[in-house]
């Protein structure tokens, strides 16, 4: 079986660029979501063709039409997704290798601009919060190589959950201020600062679909989790990924039944997991507001929008999916799950009293 983790691309026999967004795959397909796909009139380029984004009614539509192969009715999650044929891949492109070989200068279609700010967000990373290189990458659109000229977003990859935690703890510790990086006769001094005012009209029409935040709301909660900031003008994530010896498990051991809507409120006991992919918080002291009537222990997103959202020792707020979770040889539990779609529309994780007037 092909390891892929989440955050890794695939580039597929036709022509399609797929993000992987589960670190478990069933054997015959890499669970993924499409992001890019052919267009004559995309505003994206590689290789002398070009490529438009899509989005996750788009990318159902135009797999339904096109290439209904990649749609698969999943047993384990009980609903119906999308996903690369094992028989359709055509490469695996990894966030670390990306990296590596772009600050090697390897890849001439990175410009010399953004080349100089993933050398300083990957040194920054490795000299000021100690993380080994191997543990670094870019994902998002330079990942695949269908980046825009013009000042695309960087998402940064960590790897391994202590990793990610020291990455953001030293950017909300050394932000806006000069640190030096490099040795010998590459040793410089750079800065990286938070989001800066500018930036926060776009962030906030990109994640929120509905009126679960309000831009203040949305400033508030994004402004303290310091796994976003700005070098030199440009925006960059800092995301995570587990790494290998954290993945448990294989595919299928665990299954997942869809029972309904409902709306909690709870106390947040653990958030290691809550920067992942699926973004994982453990939880106490549950109180139903709304929705399906069972005892909820659990509480999960797949939208970035809420990774990090609340913390340890507070008391929250989520509305999402219901699912029972099933593992075999285990007592089965329950868990909401916020971000059934990218959107996520209707569904949300915050805190319980508002941040902001």
């Amino acid at each position: 079986m092909i390891e892929v983790r989440t955050r890794d691309f695939i580039h597929t026999k036709d022509d399609l660029y797929f993000a992987s967004t589960n670190y478990l795959h069933p054997n015959n397909r890499i669970i993924s979501f499409l992001r890019y796909i052919p267009n004559p009139n995309g505003d994206r380029e590689k290789n002398g063709k070009k490529y438009s984004k899509v989005n996750s009614k788009e990318a159902f539509d135009y797999l339904k039409e096109n290439h209904p192969d990649y749609l698969y009715f999943s047993e384990v999650a009980n609903v119906p997704m999308m996903g690369v044929p094992i028989d359709k891949v055509d490469k695996i492109i990894r966030p670390e290798d990306r990296l590596k070989e772009i600050r090697e200068g390897k890849d001439k279609k990175v410009t010399k601009e953004t080349r100089e700010k993933l050398i300083d967000l990957s040194d920054f990373f490795h000299y000021i919060a100690g993380i080994d290189y191997e543990n670094l990458g870019i994902s998002g659109s330079t990942c695949p190589g269908l980046q825009k000229a013009e000042n695309s977003d960087l998402d940064f990859v960590v790897y391994g959950l202590e990793n990610h935690r020291k990455a953001v703890n030293t950017f909300k510790k050394y932000h806006d201020q000069e640190v030096e990086v490099g040795e010998g006769e590459s040793k410089r001094k750079i800065v990286l600062n938070p989001i800066q005012n500018e930036f926060w009209e776009r962030l906030y029409h990109k994640r929120i679909k509905d009126d679960s935040l309000t831009k203040e709301e949305f400033c508030w909660y994004e402004s303290r989790k310091f796994n976003r900031g700005v070098i030199r003008n440009t925006l960059f994530d800092i995301l995570c990924t587990r790494n290998l010896d954290e993945v448990e498990g294989k595919y299928g051991d665990t299954r997942y039944e869809p029972q309904g809507i409902a709306e909690i409120e709870c106390t947040i006991t653990n958030s290691i997991q809550a920067m992942d992919n699926p973004a994982v918080y453990e939880i106490t002291d549950v109180k139903l507001l709304d929705g399906v009537d069972v005892e909820i222990t659990g509480l999960a997103s797949f939208t970035h929008t809420y990774a990090g959202e609340v913390m340890e020792g507070e008391r929250a707020v989520a509305r999402g999916k219901v699912e029972k979770v099933i593992t075999e040889g285990k007592k089965p539990w329950y868990r909401i799950l916020v971000g059934s779609t990218r959107e996520s529309i209707g569904e949300y994780i915050k805190l319980k009293d508002s941040p902001v007037e």
